[in-house]
């Protein structure tokens, strides 16, 4: 494929802010941001939004696209021509959506779904991960629980199924919080604190709970929640006490994400997730697997920006057996990509949320992506 034709624009997300959509050859694809980040995530821009746009509507990469190795003629070229040390300087948002764009339309020219450019042999899709009932940063609310989502986990063996699931069981927990707002992810909001949530997610048999603390957005030297405090140890202890007590399948960012030596003593009875921890880089996933600390791992496209370092990254996860959630971000783009990315590199998860059109987009596609592998 020869790229004739790069174009970029400011959209709003699903929150209403600014982000990036780019067009190669006249095939969109977009950026989600992020509202909750790690401090260790690459920045969504390389010194602007505007800059990256202005930047992008001048450029033209002089080589032909085959493959999706060929990925790395174009963050070779961006490196150069801005004299960058590491590509992902460019901007998370700016290259993932580049890239994005760039393999989208590889796949409409090769007459192929995306998923088959990163992985032709496909044999299983990945369980969806949705937030059901939200808190923290992502809460409009003034009352509400500390921890940031509420996650059920379906346990069907198919796609559809397991979408069925989820929304079914997402509408009877609106009944139950007698909530009628929903956050920026489309989860519940709800004055509840965390065990009353969890005895409710409890009732649900169908499905496994889920939790992402997101510690790091209550933390300054103690976690501060809204009726107690804790120190490391204590919160250590308070998390552990709620795996074992409410048989929480898959626990998210329990400690602030520099406390790799802290998150070795969560109890790995399931799946302890690295998020802000590792935030989708290489080197904070070698310290996180160099003092254990998780078994599982939270990878976020515009976290990083590079696909190809998206693929080391679930390569270095496969080989020490740490299990791969692909995640959406708070403010979404109707881009369903996604699910293709999920399936292509092989995620044991996908988190895309529930509902509202931004999540349903995703879950939608992967669908249809089994269908078409069937």
């Amino acid at each position: 494929m020869i790229i004739k034709e790069i174009s970029a624009k400011i959209i709003k997300d699903s929150r209403g802010e600014d982000t990036i959509e780019v067009s190669v050859n006249r095939i969109k694809a977009s950026s989600p941001s992020g509202k909750s980040k790690g401090a260790h995530e690459t920045p969504s821009y390389h010194s602007s939004l505007e800059w990256n746009v202005n930047y992008l509507n001048s450029l033209a990469i002089p080589f032909e696209i085959k493959s999706f190795p060929d990925l790395g003629k174009v963050e070779d070229f961006l490196k150069e021509k801005n004299h960058l040390k590491d590509v992902k300087e460019f901007g998370a948002n700016a290259l993932f959506a580049l890239e994005s764009a760039i393999l989208k339309a590889l796949a409409k020219e090769q007459k192929k779904e995306l998923w088959q450019i990163i992985n032709a042999k496909v044999h299983s899709l990945p369980t969806p991960v949705g937030n059901a009932i939200g808190g923290g940063l992502h809460s409009h609310q003034e009352d509400h629980p500390t921890f940031q989502e509420f996650l059920i986990i379906p346990r069907e063996k198919k796609a559809k199924k397991n979408v069925e699931v989820m929304k079914e069981i997402h509408k009877k927990l609106g009944k139950v919080l007698k909530s009628k707002s929903l956050n920026d992810e489309g989860a519940w909001e709800t004055e509840k604190n965390e065990e009353e949530i969890l005895e409710i997610l409890m009732e649900f048999k169908e499905v496994n709970i889920g939790v992402d603390v997101a510690a790091s957005s209550f933390y300054d030297k103690s976690y501060e929640y809204q009726s107690k405090e804790l120190n490391r140890d204590a919160q250590i202890a308070y998390i552990n006490s709620l795996i074992s007590e409410y048989n929480i399948l898959y626990l998210e960012d329990p400690l602030e994400e520099e406390d790799f030596e802290g998150f070795s003593k969560i109890r790995k009875k399931n799946l302890v997730v690295g998020d802000d921890l590792t935030a989708t880089q290489i080197e904070r996933l070698k310290q996180a697997i160099k003092h254990k600390s998780i078994n599982a791992m939270i990878i976020k496209p515009n976290q990083n920006g590079s696909l190809l370092e998206l693929k080391e990254i679930f390569d270095i996860c496969r080989k020490n057996k740490i299990t791969t959630i692909l995640s959406h971000r708070s403010g979404e783009t109707m881009d369903d990509a996604l699910a293709d990315y999920a399936v292509g590199f092989g995620a044991d998860y996908i988190k895309c949320g529930i509902a509202t059109p931004w999540r349903e987009a995703k879950l939608n596609r992967l669908i249809e992506i089994e269908k078409q592998i069937n």
